[in-house]
């Protein structure tokens, strides 16, 4: 064999045995979802708490419950505002939200449904909430139609906790490194 086939052949199977890794990894973490339903508390755009503990929506990031944003040169509360926008959206169904993976605060990162409706991505379509690792296309639509904090001028939630020394709210990376955080929580 010549040397090209033989570096051919050990990228293939290279790539191949990573491939299977990563289905490995999915496939438990699917059997590791943890799935919550019931009544929810609304803590603030992107936090909820139930009878099971607190859950972070995933790949969003809403602004503080103190943030002010701007729209048309007035101050307006839209950290409270992104609080109720999840507040309607909970309330208006039968609610569940699903997930393996945990940051952090050991807080369930979510993603929540009312029927097929994916509410995190409606945060962020709404303009309620930014994109954080996920809904890239839905903050580009909320973005090019100027609405929620895309309406005015706003400060991005993770640079207003990091300008106002606030903890951070224990967003980390929620791809493949919460997955393996899952896979050995589990």
């Amino acid at each position: 064999m010549t040397r090209f086939v033989r570096i051919l052949r050990d990228a293939v199977v290279g790539v191949s045995m990573l491939l299977l890794a990563l289905l490995i990894v999915a496939k438990l973490e699917k059997d590791n979802e943890v799935r919550v339903s019931g009544v929810f508390d609304v803590v603030d755009g992107d936090t909820l708490s139930s009878r099971d503990g607190r859950l972070r929506l995933s790949g969003i990031d809403a602004p503080e419950l103190g943030q002010v944003c701007q729209d048309k040169g007035r101050d307006w509360p839209c950290g409270q505002s992104a609080r109720q926008a999840l507040a309607a959206m909970m309330a208006s169904a039968a609610i569940t939200c699903a997930g393996a993976a945990r940051d952090r605060y050991d807080r369930l990162l979510v993603v929540c449904k009312a029927a097929t409706a994916d509410l995190n991505a409606q945060m962020v379509r709404t303009g309620m909430a930014v994109a954080y690792g996920a809904y890239e296309a839905e903050e580009g639509m909320a973005r090019d139609g100027q609405i929620g904090l895309w309406s005015g001028s706003f400060e991005r939630p993770d640079d207003f906790r990091r300008r106002q020394g606030l903890a951070e709210e224990g967003l980390e990376s929620e791809g493949l490194l919460s997955i393996l955080k899952g896979i050995l929580h589990w």
